[in-house]
């Protein structure tokens, strides 16, 4: 089952057109990543602390389908579908009901916080991350 985040859809988050701007999908998303790692139980700032990595997007595709507007209840959801060594992948979807608004494909790396070089994800965190097949 996804990981679900709810989100409402503020005056601050639309644009000249009364739609949700664009590049807000993009917050939306790192936020219910960030949600998702929390309800795992790992926060970003002890993955650094503790383990001397970090998570940074290497690649994101997106696909805008439906306009999110004003006061829009809705979910953003996180589903891995790929672990490896030093990267993670996750599907990605912005929900109004049943209705899919926007679609994403996201590949974190994880890197060194020193180097900033690829370094494999710690084995406490990758277990508690599921794939989904």
């Amino acid at each position: 089952m996804s990981f679900r985040w709810p989100v409402r859809v503020y005056y601050e988050d639309t644009d000249a057109a009364g739609v949700v701007y664009y590049a807000n999908y993009l917050r939306y998303l790192e936020r219910a990543r960030t949600e998702w790692l929390a309800s795992l139980g790992i926060t970003l700032s002890a993955l650094e602390r503790e383990h001397g990595a970090v998570f940074v997007v290497h690649r994101l595709e997106i696909e805008y389908r439906e306009p999110a507007r004003l006061y829009d209840a809705l979910e953003i959801t996180v589903d891995p579908i790929e672990i490896g060594r030093s990267r993670l992948v996750a599907a990605q979807d912005v929900l109004r009901g049943k209705a899919a608004l926007a679609r994403s494909r996201v590949t974190l790396a994880c890197l060194a916080r020193g180097s900033w070089r690829p370094a494999r994800i710690p084995a406490p965190v990758a277990e508690r991350m599921e794939v989904r097949a």
